[in-house]
Order: structure tokens, then sequence, then C-alpha cells
């Protein structure tokens, strides 16, 4: 299959149409769960999708290590080959790299001011044209709503989609009454798209809590399969 019919037939196509075009420049979307249920997985899926499309992607990682990272990005992007049949897929993938850059910061001792500005120059001086910044490992019990208002800014400022994971703390209860995670309760009027993922049957299923203003559409037809990483519609 050629890079063009496999972006064509992605399943994550159902997840952008689900949210009405998708996050969108400007804004922030936040995928939600305990840890170990597939946050990053499903980020770097995303960010895969983008890259394919020719769209540029920075990957801000909070982590103390930046390897696994590489590791997540080396193994979705395999197994979408293998699964897809991808043509020339060794070309694809040099191509893929080049259109990814890795930031990584500590959260502890650097403040979003500076990471913003970091990202800012790499965008504007560095010309990485991103349409998407993908932000992983973030601690949202050790933020404020400061934080997130100052990237929910830069987003505007530069037109960029950024993507978050929240891991949820894991003392009962962790939702309230519809779905919202309520550890993101002090910052959900600074995010456009919020998706809580849990494990049913076998399977990482998606729930779309927040969908810009329209209501929220609860369970996709999507599941990430645990074994391959891979977000899979639903047959």
């Amino acid at each position: 299959m050629v890079k063009a019919e496999l972006v064509k037939r992605s399943p994550l196509r159902i997840l952008e149409k689900s949210m009405h075009g998708g996050v969108g420049a400007g804004n922030i979307g936040i995928l939600a769960s305990r840890k170990g249920v597939g946050k990053t997985a499903c980020l770097v899926h995303i960010a895969t999708y983008k890259l394919f499309q020719g769209k540029p992607v920075i990957h801000v990682s909070y982590s103390s290590r930046v390897d696994y990272i590489i590791t997540w990005y080396e193994d979705i992007f395999r197994e979408i080959a293998k699964k897809q049949k991808l043509e020339n897929a060794a070309e694809v993938h040099n191509e893929l790299i080049r259109r990814r850059v890795i930031m990584n910061f500590k959260q502890e001792g650097t403040n979003t001011e500076q990471i913003l500005k970091s990202v800012e120059t790499l965008v504007t001086q560095g010309q990485f044209a991103a349409e998407t910044v993908i932000v992983d490992g973030f601690d949202f019990t050790r933020a404020c709503q400061d934080d997130l208002s100052m990237f929910q800014d830069f987003a505007k400022k530069l037109g960029l989609e950024v993507w978050f994971s929240a891991s949820l703390r894991e003392e009962e209860p962790l939702f309230d009454e519809e779905g919202v995670p309520k550890l993101l309760m002090g910052c959900l009027a600074r995010v456009a798209v919020l998706i809580t993922l849990s494990f049913k049957d076998g399977f990482v299923r998606l729930n779309l809590v927040k969908n810009h203003e329209h209501p929220p559409a609860g369970e996709l037809p999507l599941r990430l399969d645990p074994k391959t990483l891979l977000i899979a519609e639903e047959t």
C-alpha cells in the first residue's frame, strides 16, 4: 500500500470526524487514564498519523529518558508498515524521522515559560514548521491553571494543535458523574477535546468526554490493541 492510501484508510480519520475535524489549530486535547493503559501509544499513533500526512510534529517529553519514546515511534511505525503492507517502508521511515523532533525537559526546575520559548525558537528560528505538539509525561498534579493557560495562549499564537497525556491518580472516585477526570476539572475550560481511556474486553476503549462545544460522543467505535499498540476501527 502506498502512503497516501494508508492515510486515507487510517482509523484515525474516524477520530478526527468524531471531533468535527480534530482538536484544531490553537487548541488543546488531552488523553487521560490511569498509568499503563495506553496513553503514550495513542499519542504516538496520532503523531505518526500526522507525520504520514507530511505534517511535522514536535514531541515534548517530561520523562528522564527519551529512548523509550523513540522505541514507541519505531514499534508503531513497524506495526503499521507490516499490517498495511507499506511500500518503500525504509524510505518512508526516514522521511518521517526528518519531520519529527523530540525535546526533553524536566518539569521540576524548569518553568513552562522557558519550555515554550524553546519550542517557539525551534518553530520560528529553526524553521521547523510544526503543526502538532505532543506533550507526554506532564504531571497535572504539580501543574497549575497558569501552566495550561500558557500552553493555550502559545497554541493560539503559533496556530498549533497540542495534545497532552494525563495520568490519573489511583484513588477513587476518578471521575465525576459526566465522566470528567476530577484531576482535570479545574482546567477543563482550557481544553477543547478530552478523551479518557479504559481497559475493557481485552482492548483499550476511547471515550470522547469533551468535544469542543458539541455534546460528548461517549465511547468511540475505535479500540487500541495492547498487543500491536495500534488504534483500530471496530469490526
